[in-house]
């Protein structure tokens, strides 16, 4: 999809934007005002939780042109051009990406609701860095958080993914 980032014009209350979508260009019809969180999960994107709506929790996290971005901040219209990946766009239960597969293995879920967010946390940072530290890791996955667990099992998780990731 080209980047076509020109002024955009409300009807009746309503904007008419193009996102790149996990991969296929989607029209997405959005009430001006609306944040991108709002505009994914009504267009049948659950995956981004609403946790907090501050901005503190990471768990609305998705990939905005490949770097993690909290979709409870922004305006659905900020994304017009751009790339969204949710964490539908990953995987899925029989064929789940090399990072959701990691989390598995490693016990690193426990009610779930953060783990979109941390996944595409990490899938970031091992498309930047295919080899980090647990320092790194646990820098990447800071802005999410889980009210289960350590980290312990979810740094684990990504360091035993970038092995995953290298052997593929």
């Amino acid at each position: 999809m080209t980047k076509k980032r020109g002024v955009l014009k409300a009807v009746n209350g309503f904007i008419e934007i193009t996102v790149n979508v996990n991969g296929a260009d989607t029209a997405l019809r959005v009430k001006a005002g609306e944040y991108l969180l709002d505009a994914l999960r009504r267009h049948g994107f659950k995956g981004a939780k609403k946790g907090c709506d501050t901005g503190d929790c990471g768990s609305c996290t998705i990939l905005l042109d490949g770097k993690p971005a909290l979709s409870c901040l922004l305006f659905a219209a900020q994304a017009h051009g751009r790339k969204v990946t949710t964490i539908e766009g990953l995987g899925n239960p029989r064929r789940p990406h090399p990072i959701q597969q990691a989390f598995v293995e490693a016990g690193a879920v426990q009610c779930g609701y953060c783990i979109p967010g941390m996944i595409l946390s990490a899938k970031a940072l091992l498309d930047e860095n295919p080899d980090p530290g647990e320092a790194e890791v646990r820098r990447a996955l800071d802005g999410n958080l889980c009210r289960c667990t350590g980290y312990v099992k979810q740094v684990e998780a990504v360091l035993l993914a970038a092995k995953k990731l290298k052997q593929a």
